[in-house]
């Protein structure tokens, strides 16, 4: 995970080991399927098959290779006005006052933000598997959180 705090303050983290392996892993599956898709005309069973189904197979290669690519989306941004949170999917938005707590449970794969009513949001852009990083993380953003007055 990139972690960088800059003069203005803002942290910023990003997951490091994730992407170490998503990114290659995306590419096999791409170029496997790619692979296949070319190789499937030359078949030997009579099956007939077609450009369309090539293409298809390419195509199939391709979104898998997009949903494993998912996993290096998560990112954290904090700065005096709050935090945004940007998972694989969705990206929130939270004031300050809105986050009751930092934590990193004992056990979890990734850290969370404590909200009202009991409620958390996940944030993996700080996982577990990044150990020091994470730890480093962590620790700026509590010290961000204390040094514009929200203290946990």
């Amino acid at each position: 995970m990139s972690t960088s705090t800059g003069a203005d303050g803002v942290v910023q983290v990003r997951p490091r080991r994730v992407r170490r392996v998503a990114i290659p892993a995306a590419a096999v599956v791409l170029i496997v399927c790619v692979i296949a898709a070319l190789l499937l005309r030359r078949t030997s069973s009579g099956l007939l098959l077609t450009v369309s189904d090539q293409v298809s197979m390419a195509g199939i290669g391709a979104v898998l290779a997009g949903l494993i690519l998912l996993t290096v989306r998560p990112r954290l941004r904090a700065d005096e006005n709050g935090v945004e949170v940007r998972n694989s999917i969705l990206t929130r938005q939270y004031a300050w006052s809105d986050v009751r707590g930092i934590s990193f449970p004992e056990g979890a794969g990734c850290a969370r933000l404590e909200l009202p009513d009991d409620e958390y949001e996940p944030i993996t852009a700080i996982q577990s598997v990044d150990g020091e990083h994470a730890v480093r993380a962590m620790r700026e953003l509590r010290a961000l959180r204390r040094r514009i007055g929200q203290l946990e």
